[in-house]
């Protein structure tokens, strides 16, 4: 019987709760998977999905409420030898040269100056910065910053190299000089490198790197899909088969199933827990807009309708999730139809629209319920937004909390509902001053 090689890299059932001063929210559910000696392997998903704070469990910087990591048939209870990992903001020293940034993690292990000299010299030659040991990072552009951030990483020689979203800062040109430098640092045996983890909220960029994609669900984040990515390097977004592969992850990522793989078609009664997506009114009419150009011929493609209007998921799919939640559109296997109440809506004046906004806020978004009804059994018709940031602690941190009132405030006072007084944070109703 031949003999099974372990996997790199182990996540058994790993969850993750934070606990809030009176509850206790659930960010990761029972996530599942193994990685293989020579593979990557993207984790894409929308914002607040909890990859990043999967991938720093993984890295033993933060500890998971249950379950286990297994690096190499160990337990990962804090930071081991062998993973390193590249954040996606560049955490250089602004005071230290380039060097001495890269030199760090060597430092921390107590390598001897000599050899974490050379080590980092040649590190910083693997990531095509030679001649810029002496810099500060003030003197460096974005993209060159991310490269030390990539030096720093692997110059303690990790055997799997964990990256979270590390192109999202970088203009479009340099993210892709630096994808294609990676992948080059990957072929290279001089860097030991036996896996890569990376997060993203970029299917095409997943698509173009990993061997295996991870499409997580969010509230709380699970893995709802996985899809094999069987084509060779390099890889070119034009290349039918890439193609192919964005659209089976949109279909993926739009599919309606609960976090168990079984369908679910019903829709959900929501109360004050639905996390209202960041999206302004300006925005849900814009994509609108795009879309009454683009489906002539019947439901539009979202990667065509993403191409065209330059957004990735954390960008597009809160407007798809806000549209379909309004009724305004439906989303399905990838595509996107407007809906009958859609069309209606872009044919109004804006004295209709507003009229149309507020019936369609009132019956699917019980924020809007529960601040109307709020001020209208007030006397006084006034009602400070601290009662309202009261309501939701339950179920969001502060900043979130105060993130999805802001935009209850704006869809609000768009549609007339409410009135708000950004100087005093006192809601009232429009026909009291």
């Amino acid at each position: 019987m031949a003999k099974t090689t372990p996997p790199l890299l182990s996540v058994n059932n790993v969850s993750k709760s934070f606990k809030g001063k009176d509850s206790e929210s659930l960010v990761i559910d029972h996530v599942s998977f193994d990685m293989c000696e020579g593979e990557i392997i993207a984790l894409l998903g929308k914002s607040g999905s909890g990859k990043s704070t999967l991938m720093r469990i993984i890295a033993g910087l933060t500890p998971q409420s249950s379950g286990d990591v297994i690096y190499r048939n160990q337990a990962v209870t804090g930071p081991v030898p062998g993973i390193a990992m590249v954040f996606q903001s560049f955490a250089l020293m602004p005071w230290l040269t380039v060097l001495q940034n890269v030199e760090l993690g060597l430092e921390a292990l107590g390598i001897p100056k000599k050899e974490r000299r050379e080590r980092a010299i040649k590190a910083i030659d693997i990531i095509g910065m030679d001649g810029f040991e002496g810099a500060y990072p003030k003197e460096l552009s974005g993209g060159m910053r991310q490269r030390v951030g990539f030096a720093r990483a692997l110059v303690v020689r990790p055997e799997l190299l964990l990256m979270d979203e590390p192109f999202s800062a970088l203009d479009v040109l340099t993210a892709e000089n630096l994808r294609n430098d990676l992948m080059e640092i990957w072929q290279d045996p001089e860097t030991r490198m036996k896996g890569i983890l990376f997060v993203t909220h970029n299917i095409e960029e997943a698509v173009l790197i990993a061997d295996r994609i991870l499409v997580f669900g969010n509230n709380p984040g699970y893995i709802k899909g996985e899809l094999k990515v069987n084509l060779p390097h390099e890889r070119n977004s034009k290349d039918p088969a890439v193609e192919k592969l964005i659209d089976a992850v949109y279909t993926l990522m739009t599919r309606r199933q609960d976090r168990f793989g079984r369908e679910d078609l019903k829709p959900h009664a929501m109360g004050l827990e639905y996390r209202l997506p960041n999206v302004g009114v300006a925005e849900l009419i814009g994509l609108l807009e795009e879309m009454d150009e683009l489906q002539q011929r019947g439901p539009v493609d979202l990667p065509d309708l993403a191409d065209v209007i330059r957004l990735d998921i954390n960008d597009l799919f809160p407007v798809l999730e806000a549209l379909s939640n309004l009724g305004l559109a439906k989303v399905s296997e990838g595509d996107i139809a407007m809906t009958r109440q859609g069309k209606d809506f872009l044919a109004a004046d804006i004295t209709e629209r507003k009229v149309m906004f507020a019936k369609m806020l009132l019956e699917h978004i019980p924020l809007s319920r529960h601040i109307l009804e709020a001020l209208q059994d007030k006397s006084s018709a006034r009602l400070s937004e601290d009662r309202f940031l009261k309501d939701l602690e339950p179920y969001f941190s502060p900043d979130e909390a105060q993130r999805i009132l802001s935009t209850m405030i704006d869809w609000g006072r768009y549609a007339e509902i409410f009135a708000y007084d950004y100087n005093t944070g006192v809601f009232h109703l429009e026909d009291v001053a």
